[in-house]
């Protein structure tokens, strides 16, 4: 018998009344040895339960290899944490995820077949994620409440009344965790709407919901498809996410505190989305493709209760009142902001410029005409494709299957231009200086759309790419994943200026290890590592202006920053901060 079970209008815990106060914290957003300081002021707050997203596209990013179960992806150690702080657990193993994520969680071996009827009863997709659950879940069942962990319910896909309403496929994921030994409570997810409340729920399921305001009648909604059983928000959003060149996005904290009152007034169980959002590290943030493309921030931070390293701000001191009207809240002072590296100047003192050296990183593969990022096996990252124009003068340049998702031109290693793929750009006047000029594309994947019908949309060049009508045929391109850097041939660097994609070098000194946030005034658009901890993108476009560093990626004495500047810098400044600017804001 699972031990969490419902009763005409709430839940039992192994036979007694329980309600979930729930908050999400992907453990895949926070530093491993953050993990356990975050558990505990998520109880600290009142919460009794921690919910989260299992994304499958990092787990298994080779469907021929083993499931990745270590360092930020170390699941059942967040589980134990969980477990051993007193929390309970909500999993949300997809297939799909959403969550602003590269893909929405689906991996990109996967979408990048056009054929497959994703999030379906296709079998190529129900076999593949058939396979993924055989790998997945024997190191996950230990932490399952039936065998005495802190896992008690789990989800069944992901807002599935939004994308499609293939009852078979529902029904399919259903048997696939029930058949592999899942016996705790199955619920799915979807927006309080009946169309889709309709299309995404599985009789025999709890049904859940999904809003931020309008509590009162969501949640009339809900009953009305549900006559009986448990009201629960699965996600309550209490603030937003940010695309790059949009403002900042926040809640004030004491109209959603009022509207969690509402919430749990009204008797209902609720998820916090999010307690604690985190960071997109490294190239997992995703994108949304609605009229145009728009690529999601670094930060995570959502405006949440515990901000993105950490501290407790206005909504945690909010919602821990109205949560101790409601249940019991730990008799504990509300935790105090983490300490902060002292403001600290980077030096940088080598360089390594990319277009020369990119065959270093990866080798490159001939083909006649551009291959995607896809047919190249490459997830995420850059590709650098190369070939030389037979004849010299001024012409058009054209992309007509358009780039995905931005590409920056060269003749001769000078820049002639950058195209968009969320402006539609597909043409550039060149001049070419010499028959022979060497041209190279550098092809950013700037994130998987994660929602929608968009999802697996391909990367690199999606197509020819002629001269004056005239196709360019014998291409060399360069797959670069930036896993490691150790390649990179850096030299003294004497330049204070740069116009061409290079490697920087710096180095700071620690005393004591702290929090952090690197600013970049004067750079422009890149990548950032700390101590070959890739923090993630930087884009001068905003609204974010800092990067993260978790105090656990920094040693005492020297340190290292890498950044990969992709455009333009002056004066080769950069600072570790104790404050967060994620930019100017929009209610």
């Amino acid at each position: 018998m699972p031990a969490l079970t419902t009763t005409s209008d709430g839940f039992l815990l192994d036979g007694e009344p329980f309600r979930i106060v729930s908050g999400a914290m992907h453990y895949f957003r926070v530093h491993p040895a953050q993990w356990t300081d975050r558990l505990r002021k998520a109880r600290l707050m009142g919460l009794n339960t921690i919910e989260t997203y299992i994304p499958w596209n990092l787990h298994q990013p080779d469907p021929n290899g083993p499931i990745v179960l270590d360092g930020l992806l170390d699941l059942p150690r967040y589980l134990r944490l969980a477990h051993a702080e007193g929390l309970r657990v909500l999993l949300r193993p997809g297939p799909f995820i959403c969550a602003e994520w590269d893909g929405g969680g689906l991996p990109s071996w996967l979408t990048a077949d056009p054929d497959i009827g994703l999030r379906s009863s296709d079998p190529r997709f129900t076999d593949a994620f058939d396979r993924y659950l055989d790998q997945l879940l024997p190191a996950l069942l230990p932490h399952m409440a039936a065998s005495g962990g802190p896992v008690i319910a789990v989800q069944v896909e992901n807002e599935y009344g939004a994308y499609g309403n293939d009852t078979a496929y529902l029904k399919h994921l259903e048997l696939a965790l029930r058949s592999r030994g899942v016996a705790e409570l199955l619920f799915t997810c979807d927006q309080a709407d009946p169309a889709h409340l309709a299309a995404g729920t599985l009789p025999g399921t709890l049904v859940t919901g999904t809003f931020g305001s309008r509590v009162t009648s969501s949640l009339a909604r809900l009953r009305e498809h549900q006559p009986e059983g448990p009201l629960m928000c699965a996600e309550f959003w209490i603030g937003w996410f940010d695309h790059w060149g949009e403002p900042h996005h926040v809640r004030d904290a004491a109209d959603a505190a009022a509207d969690l009152d509402l919430l749990l007034s009204a008797g209902a169980s609720v998820n916090i989305y999010m307690f604690h959002g985190g960071t997109n590290f490294a190239f997992t943030n995703g994108a949304n493709h609605d009229h145009a493309y728009s690529p999601i921030v670094t930060s995570y931070d959502y405006d949440a209760p515990l901000t993105e390293s950490g501290d407790p701000g206005p909504k945690y001191h909010a919602f821990r009142e109205v949560i101790a009207r409601h249940a019991p809240v730990p008799d504990r002072p509300v935790p105090s902001p983490s300490p902060k590296l002292p403001h600290t100047e980077v030096q940088f003192g080598r360089r390594a410029p990319l277009l020369p050296y990119a065959h270093v990183l990866a080798e490159g593969v001939r083909s006649e005409l551009p291959a995607t990022m896809e047919e190249l096996g490459l997830r995420a990252g850059y590709t650098l494709y190369r070939t030389t124009v037979p004849e010299a003068g001024d012409g058009l340049l054209c992309f007509p299957g358009g780039v995905g998702d931005r590409a920056q031109v060269f003749l001769d290693g000078a820049p002639v231009g950058v195209l968009e793929r969320e402006r539609h750009e597909e043409t550039l006047p060149v001049r070419v200086p010499r028959a022979g000029a060497v041209l190279d594309v550098l092809v950013e994947n700037m994130g998987g759309v994660n929602y929608g019908p968009r999802i697996g949309a391909p990367k690199g060049l999606l197509g020819p790419v002629d001269l004056n009508g005239t196709v360019l045929h014998g291409w060399d391109c360069h797959p670069l994943s930036l896993d490691a850097l150790s390649a990179v041939p850096f030299t003294p660097d004497t330049s204070t200026t740069d116009s061409v994609p290079a490697f920087h070098h710096g180095t700071f000194d620690v005393t004591v290890p702290a929090d952090a946030f690197l600013a970049l005034p004067g750079w422009t658009k890149g990548q950032a590592w700390v101590n070959g901890f890739h923090l993630g993108r930087y884009w001068n476009r905003g609204p974010q202006r800092t990067l993260y560093v978790p105090a656990p990626v920094l040693r005492p004495g020297s340190n290292d920053v890498v950044l990969l500047e992709l455009q333009a810098t002056t004066g080769r400044r950069a600072l570790l901060t104790d404050t967060p600017d994620l930019g100017p804001v929009v209610p």
